[in-house]
């Protein structure tokens, strides 16, 4: 399908370059409109692209959103430090600088999506990650055992990923970042004790 570079000049865009283009067109719609001015037709135009390419690639609206996330809900670095709470605080930190944002956009342009689907944020987020990939909070926790920094004990999803999901709601309650101290009284104060290992003092 045609496009138009920089000069104005039309150019003929196939594969990655195609689809790249449309992913991109998709998130400006998605960012601008929210779920319910996520259409094949809005889409089509942005990306000055025909609603056929569109369908050929995902036949269904979701199978267009999931792509579309996923393009920009790109894998953090995951800390390896040689220390639990080190990788922690580095990994909260790098989600509450690099994933803010997008996090609340989520919530926020996706609820007519998570209200029509009846899943939640949680569900969408597995569903972005990887086929098989552990979450960050489950390899870093992972590592803490071999270390033998933590004892190989049974732990719930929960526990292990609670001190993300504290940072996620206190991004979604102040609708911004969270504050480093924030971060350091999740991670020494309530995680590591209900770990079973004694709260960090500076």
């Amino acid at each position: 399908m045609s496009g138009q570079d920089a000069g104005g000049t039309a150019t003929r865009r196939r594969g990655a370059a195609l689809r790249n283009a449309i992913l991109r067109a998709a998130w400006d719609v998605l960012v601008e409109q929210g779920y319910n001015g996520f259409t094949y037709e809005a889409v089509a135009a942005r990306a000055a692209t025909s609603k056929p390419v569109l369908y050929r690639r995902w036949p269904r609206r979701e199978d267009l959103l999931l792509a579309t996330l996923a393009h920009h809900w790109r894998p953090l670095d995951l800390p390896d430090t040689g220390s639990l709470r080190q990788d922690a605080l580095t990994l909260l930190r790098a989600v509450n600088a690099e994933r803010g944002r997008t996090v609340i956009l989520m919530r926020i342009q996706l609820a007519d999506y998570f209200r029509e689907t009846g899943t939640s944020f949680n569900e969408l987020r597995d569903r972005l990650l990887p086929a098989g990939q552990v979450p960050g909070f489950g390899q870093i926790v992972a590592r803490a055992v071999e270390r033998g920094e933590l004892p190989d004990a049974p732990r719930t999803a929960r526990l292990v990923n609670l001190p993300l999901d504290l940072v996620r709601h206190d991004m979604l309650m102040n609708m911004g970042p969270v504050p480093d101290e924030s971060i350091v009284e999740i991670v020494d104060e309530v995680w590591l004790p209900l770990l079973g290992l004694p709260p960090h003092r500076a």
